[in-house]
């Protein structure tokens, strides 16, 4: 008995002790505000809420956000005037309720930036562009990472673009930004989330998002338009030989022994064959050799003029008759090798 009393009284202790739920809101894009009271986990009972601005009357929640059945926050509107004026939220569960006084002015998220565009300069620089979703008072931040490595961020200012100087064309580059209320509107404590990533690099092609970029259907009808007719194309050339020749001609193969080797030279084939051939169907000519005689051998030889022939061939030299005597002149004997050995004085 005192153990189950002792039990009994630790449980009521627990749920006596329970801490009251904490309600934590937050301005998004200046269009709303969102409030949540599950920090502790999702509550046991529905609670209702009640909101207002110090300008306004209390007002009840019209939108309430559950899991699996429970209230665990709320969505009002939100306009830009009411930025800098106090927040109370009232959160009610039959008797008990807690209320929480709240300053908004640092608790504003914006969207992350839109329409982000990659361009190289002419000044070979590489040049990022984006649009804000808050017209006025937007500061951002970028960073940047190279060949999937870590993310690199930079420095906070008010422009729109981001220049990252002279990228190298082997590299790929990302690029994403993120925005918040800037210092001179009441600085926000919260950045947006960070945008879809800008890429450009390999082949120096611009894209928005990698993850969403898909073959266009037309590029695959090509490919296999042109496979198809490359197949068709080779089964022609190998089934139709007449074709294959006017596409591609065969090359003539190289002859050493060419019967037309005469073209080769600027002479009729007349000469050159004449030219090659030798003619040896001249008949010898026999020698002969002349010997000096005496003019008193001379004299005592008849005077009379005699004409010899040697030999009976086509080379036999005539002497004629009666020629005159040259007195100056020398005398000459010629020896004519015949069968009998004459000699012929002249």
């Amino acid at each position: 008995m005192p153990t189950q009393l002792l039990l009994f009284l630790t449980l009521i202790a627990q749920i006596l002790a329970k801490e009251p739920p904490d309600v934590e809101c937050l301005v998004i894009h200046l269009e709303h505000v969102h409030c949540v009271w599950n920090q502790q986990g999702t509550p046991d009972v529905n609670y209702t809420f009640y909101s207002r601005f110090s300008d306004e009357g209390e007002s009840s929640c019209a939108d309430y956000l559950t899991e699996s059945g429970t209230n665990i926050g709320c969505r009002r509107p939100y306009t830009r005037v009411q930025r800098f004026n106090t927040f109370y939220t009232k959160l009610t569960d039959g008797n008990r309720t807690y209320l929480k006084e709240l300053d908004l002015k640092g608790k504003v998220k914006l969207n992350p930036p839109i329409n982000l565009t990659v361009k190289n300069g002419s000044d070979f620089n590489l040049w990022f562009y984006w649009n804000q979703t808050a017209v006025r008072c937007v500061e951002s931040q970028v960073r940047v990472r190279m060949n999937n490595n870590k993310w690199e961020p930079s420095s906070v200012y008010n422009a729109q673009h981001y220049c990252l100087n002279l990228p190298s064309s082997s590299a790929r580059y990302e690029l994403q930004v993120r925005s918040r209320i800037e210092s001179s509107c009441g600085e926000s404590e919260f950045w947006s989330d960070w945008s879809e990533p800008a890429v450009w690099g390999f082949n120096n092609t611009t894209y928005a998002n990698i993850k969403d970029e898909a073959m266009p259907v037309w590029t695959a009808v090509l490919y296999v338009l042109g496979a198809i007719t490359l197949v068709l194309l080779v089964m022609i050339l190998l089934h139709n030989e007449r074709i294959k020749i006017i596409l591609i001609p065969p090359l003539p193969k190289p002859v050493l022994n060419s019967p037309d080797v005469e073209d080769w030279f600027h002479f009729s084939k007349g000469l050159i064959k004449e030219g090659f051939n030798a003619n040896f169907s001249e008949r010898a000519c026999p020698v002969r050799e002349y010997q000096p005689v005496s003019r008193s051998d001379s004299n005592s030889s008849d005077s009379s003029g005699l004409t010899t022939t040697t030999d009976q061939t086509d080379c036999s030299i005539a002497i004629a008759e009666n020629e005159p005597e040259d007195t100056s002149a020398p005398l000459y004997t010629t020896v004519i090798p015949s069968e009998e050995g004459q000699q012929v004085s002249v």
